[in-house]
């Protein structure tokens, strides 16, 4: 399984990232997003930190998935990150968190926006896929892992 609805770089994988809060890891997600596609940090940071107002993205099982829509951002991009150390982020199941993937969609992708979090959502709630993720051994097996590159070249 691979992820088809949302564009993800190989630099907006990263592992062994230690943050002490939720606010340092929209602040860490924000500047990748910078780096990776060109985005304003502020704008991210702001829009992760008000949908996190609206309830914890901790979707259980040591996975969060924070997301918020951009303006001027054309497709539903990615950022994903193993964190070094979990991370408390008020899930429903009261599990920290050590596996983040943020979602930014274009603010008026509505349904683009819920077919990619539906999509991510899917892909993370398999236990074989979390458990491979946690093993993996570098950013680039992470990125092999959520993009499903190997079976793309193998066809």
């Amino acid at each position: 399984m691979s992820l088809s609805t949302v564009r993800l770089e190989s630099q907006a994988v990263t592992l062994g990232q230690h943050l002490p809060s939720r606010e340092a890891l929209f602040t860490r997600l924000a500047e990748i997003a910078a780096e990776s596609y060109g985005l304003d940090s502020k704008s991210v940071v702001e829009g992760l930190l008000q949908r996190e107002t609206l309830g914890s993205t901790g979707f259980g099982h040591g996975v969060a998935i924070p997301h918020t829509k951009i303006a001027d951002l054309k497709e539903c991009v990615g950022l994903f990150m193993r964190l070094e150390e979990p991370l408390s982020f008020a899930a429903h199941d009261g599990q920290p968190v050590d596996l983040v993937f943020g979602l930014l969609s274009p603010l008026q992708g509505g349904v683009d926006h819920l077919k990619a979090l539906a999509e991510i959502s899917r892909f993370l709630r398999d236990a074989d896929t979390v458990a491979k993720l946690r093993g993996a051994d570098s950013a680039d097996a992470l990125y092999v892992l959520l993009t499903g590159l190997r079976e793309q070249q193998a066809a």
